[in-house]
């Protein structure tokens, strides 16, 4: 009896300068932020209900097979968000000090 080579399972796929759970919306960032923050695969499973666990495990060995390049990426979008936040800042500071308030009180309760 001759086993027939079992079909790679895809489980990231690049889209629009990002990362994504194949077949989903979510982001891969969202499951190496939560593993990297030390929770399970079976929490980010429970947290992101869309999400398989198998999915989970296959998002994270991707992350631990490509590390750097991950990294890096990863990175690059912090980066991006802080120009944003500061542009921001800059064009609408009355706002911005409303939703830093907000944001400031808000982790003051938990």
């Amino acid at each position: 009896m001759t086993l027939a080579p079992a079909p790679v399972k895809q489980y990231i796929k690049q889209h629009d300068r990002g990362y994504w759970i194949e077949d989903t919306r979510i982001s891969l960032d969202s499951v190496v932020y939560s593993f990297l923050n030390g929770e399970s695969p079976e929490s980010i499973a429970q947290n992101f209900p869309l999400l398989s666990l198998e999915q989970v495990y296959g998002a994270i060995a991707f992350y631990l097979a490509n590390r750097e390049m991950v990294d890096v990426y990863l990175q690059e979008g912090e980066a991006e968000f802080q120009l944003l936040q500061q542009s921001f800042r800059e064009k609408s500071p009355l706002l911005y000090q409303k939703l830093n308030a907000a944001r400031v009180q808000k982790q003051s309760l938990t």
